[in-house]
């Protein structure tokens, strides 16, 4: 089978102690939304491209009519005392031997960087379409989870209890085969819908742990449309709820 291939758009990179930040495509976009936003707050440089053939087989297409592959991105930013790299994307891996193979080749390129802490983001699905500003977390060591605790993520005893699908998980237990330190953090999210509010809540505890700030108006607007979007669900649902419940006619005979 065709090998993924890295695109190397930066060469004699040299970074101090990176941190690597991981938002791909997952429930509700909530870490994609936080690591896309953080990339254009910070200005990062976008220095590694990969494509794959374990990507959805199509291309993208841009504002001017022209395509591009789909492919994942590593950018680089500085941010306060922090070299941050982070690797948004297109799309995950479409097979489960495609997310191995593509989080090896990560852990790779974390490697060969330096990297000494990876923070993978998602969006831990409730089903309810009702909002939560909780951040849930997993680590791949006992120390990491006391660190984190102390910027307000809560970590629950076997949650999520059917496991982390996908890179957000791989790349936290395998990174530690490779002694690096990593940890999944999950925005709260009804899971239906792309929850821009949800990623606010993460992104706030990851300003908190870079210790920075960050302008968060796009994702304010974002959220107040998903808001109004959700808000008309509810009352759809509400709707469905009622005439469920409603007594016919026949029921009504039986009332003393």
């Amino acid at each position: 089978m065709q090998q993924s291939t890295l695109v190397r758009l930066k060469e004699n990179l040299e970074f101090k102690t990176p941190i690597l930040v991981v938002g791909l495509p997952g429930v509700g976009l909530v870490g994609k939304l936080v690591a896309e936003h953080l990339v254009d707050e910070l200005g990062a440089e976008k220095i590694v491209e990969v494509y794959s053939p374990h990507f959805p087989p199509q291309v993208l297409v841009n504002k001017d009519c022209t395509v591009r592959p789909v492919s994942n991105t590593i950018y680089y930013a500085k941010a306060k005392e922090n070299d941050i790299l982070f690797l948004v994307g297109d799309h995950q891996s479409t097979t489960s031997q495609g997310h191995y193979e593509l989080c090896s080749l990560y852990l790779d390129i974390a490697e060969e960087f330096g990297v000494k802490t990876i923070y993978t983001l998602g969006g831990y699905p409730t089903g309810k379409l009702t909002y939560e500003e909780t951040v849930l977390g997993v680590a791949n060591n006992t120390k990491m989870i006391e660190e984190i605790k102390e910027y307000g993520v809560e970590f629950r005893e076997s949650e999520p209890s059917g496991g982390i699908v996908g890179a957000s998980g791989l790349l936290v237990a395998f990174s530690k085969m490779r002694g690096i330190d990593a940890a999944c953090l999950m925005g709260m999210t009804p899971g239906y819908l792309m929850d821009p509010k949800s990623a606010q809540s993460l992104l706030k505890v990851l300003c908190k742990m870079f210790g920075i700030e960050v302008n968060m108006e796009s994702l304010e607007k974002k959220a107040e449309e998903m808001e109004s979007i959700l808000e008309k669900l509810k009352e759809k649902e509400e709707q469905q709820t009622i005439q469920e419940v409603k007594p016919t006619e026949e029921d009504l005979r039986y009332i003393g």
